[in-house]
């Protein structure tokens, strides 16, 4: 029986190593393989900021992946939350009564969904205004060059 509440919990603190995929589909999942790799790239990029500084062109594309995919597994973690018990169970529980204990909202699930809204929001904006300012920035470097 796989249980709404843990899956939620999962997908939030440690849906960027695929922790909810491999309890929710097994070790074979595809996709529970793969998100560690744009987490490992983010957690470069901010190595490779902390090495060369700001302008390092090669962590700005990589941050955000880390920021996206927290906040993709954040939103997966408010999915599982806001799904019904009836759907629940009928997707991951097919052999459980509609109805069944596994899948009911409970107050951890809850908080699960209030902690992923709250930081998955807060982590996708600062990767987007990070991207942001940090693209802008060299365009007007750029036009200085330019310029000059």
């Amino acid at each position: 029986m796989k249980n709404k509440t843990v899956a939620a919990w999962l997908a939030f603190l440690g849906g960027p190593l695929g922790l909810h995929r491999f309890y929710l589909h097994g070790l074979g999942d595809i996709v529970g393989w793969l998100l560690p790799l744009p987490t490992a790239l983010g957690v470069y990029g901010i190595e490779r900021v902390q090495q060369w500084g700001v302008d390092d062109h090669l962590s700005w594309l990589l941050i955000p992946l880390l920021g996206f995919t927290i906040a993709g597994c954040a939103l997966r973690a408010i999915l599982y939350g806001l799904m019904t018990p009836e759907r629940w169970n009928a997707r991951f529980n097919p052999r459980a009564e509609p109805d069944a204990a596994p899948g009911r909202t409970g107050w951890p699930t809850i908080f699960a969904i209030a902690l992923a809204l709250m930081v998955g929001t807060a982590v996708l904006m600062a990767s987007l205004a990070f991207s942001f300012q940090r693209y802008f920035e060299y365009q007007i470097e750029e036009a200085r060059k330019i310029s000059q």
